[in-house]
């Protein structure tokens, strides 16, 4: 079997996903552009040899719209032979688009393509493709009449199932901003994160992470959640999932530089790490955050190894239940879990998430000297993705 090799993986640094963050004065094409064009450029490889390139984006609307890969390609001044195409599995739409380039690969549909994801927050906000519009459709509706809630909604509900207290979320959320203020003050990002200029002003580190965070600062923080309706519907729910143990709006862009071992080598350019499994599967809709479980469960199924053969594990951070829960119920060991922060500190741009999350592990595994990284993302509407990757 042909395997798909990562190459190399860059991210831009995150940005506050509001006015006036770093990155908001930059259109979401030319962030993405960004990426693109550093991927090209710090491997020297001529870009009329790239296939594809594969695209996760979640708010394809506004200026995320019109297939922001194609036009993100052309913005890059890249040959105008490259395709693109855009995809949405919600957040894990550049970790879907890794498994599509590298499954593409394996099957020799390609031999050089491009994963990588996108999402300006401050530009394009959440909701903004389905404002006035009802997305879901009488179907969805007759099945699930107690009506869908949103994802923070959820995420109180598995943490009460779960009987996680208000201190276990801040104190995760905490050692988040610790972990990545830690590896940001060490150099630890500096392989991965390429600076991007906008309105004059370059960018080099992340805006999101905050090294002053403590548990009892988050304590202060009042539940983000709760309204009249959620509260009438779920009046066991004791609220505590607030701004401080979720994952803040942000801007940013990633991509992965995936070939075939022979268009590698061709090229004298070396393999970093080899796709190992994948897994993709849905979940209960109503607790949509609990996906990462079954994916774990059939990624290592397929992988033949066990969790504690894995020497990092990246667990996306949309709000804090999401990775304890997953810790709970494997057994994790918590020191390989996020072991250089999460998405709580590092951001969470929806569609870059995903090959995010697979850059950082990368520079880990490399900065560690460990074989096998494992990532999984919960994703909106009940799915997850989940990869392993083996480091070369």
């Amino acid at each position: 079997m042909t395997n798909a090799v990562i190459v190399d993986a860059v991210r831009t640094p995150s940005g506050k996903g509001k006015p006036g963050g770093q990155l908001s004065g930059l259109h979401p094409t030319d962030l993405l552009s960004g990426v693109l064009r550093a991927l090209v450029e710090r491997n020297g490889l001529d870009p009329v040899l790239i296939d594809d390139v594969i695209v996760g984006c979640v708010g394809q609307a506004g200026e995320q719209a019109m297939n922001i890969g194609r036009n993100a390609v052309l913005g890059a001044g890249l040959p105008e032979s490259i395709p693109a195409t855009t995809i949405d599995r919600q957040c894990g739409s550049s970790q879907q688009a890794a498994h599509f380039a590298a499954q593409g690969v394996i099957a020799g549909a390609y031999d050089i393509v491009i994963a990588c994801g996108v999402e300006s927050m401050s530009r394009v906000p959440m909701g903004t493709a389905t404002l006035g519009a009802d997305a879901f459709g009488p179907g969805v509706a007759a099945r699930y009449p107690e009506g869908l809630v949103n994802q923070g909604v959820a995420a109180e509900i598995i943490a009460g199932r779960w009987k996680l207290d208000r201190a276990a979320l801040d104190e995760f959320s905490a050692r988040s901003h610790t972990r990545a203020a830690a590896t940001a003050a060490a150099g630890g990002f500096d392989n991965e994160i390429v600076p991007i200029t906008a309105e004059n002003v370059t960018a080099t580190t992340d805006e999101t992470v905050r090294a002053t965070t403590t548990v009892d600062g988050l304590a202060g923080l009042k539940p983000a959640f709760q309204d009249a309706d959620s509260g009438a519907r779920f009046p066991e729910i004791d609220w505590k999932i607030t701004p401080g143990n979720s994952s803040p709006l942000t801007d940013g862009a990633s991509a992965v530089l995936i070939m075939n071992e022979d268009a590698a080598a061709a090229l004298n350019l070396r393999p970093r790490a080899r796709f190992h499994s994948f897994a993709v599967t849905g979940s209960d809709p109503l607790l949509m955050l609990t996906g990462v479980i079954p994916a774990t469960q059939k990624v290592l199924a397929r992988s033949g190894l066990s969790l504690d053969g894995i020497d990092a594990y990246e667990v996306n951070e949309a709000f804090a239940p999401v990775p304890l829960v997953w810790q709970y119920e494997f057994g994790a060991d918590p020191e390989r879990l996020n072991p250089r922060g999460g998405a709580i500190a590092l951001g969470h741009p929806l569609g870059a998430s995903g090959t995010r999350l697979l850059t950082t592990l990368l520079n880990h595994l490399e900065a560690t000297g460990g074989r096998y990284g494992l990532q999984t993302m919960c994703e909106g509407g009940g799915m997850a993705n989940a990869t392993i990757i083996e480091r070369i």
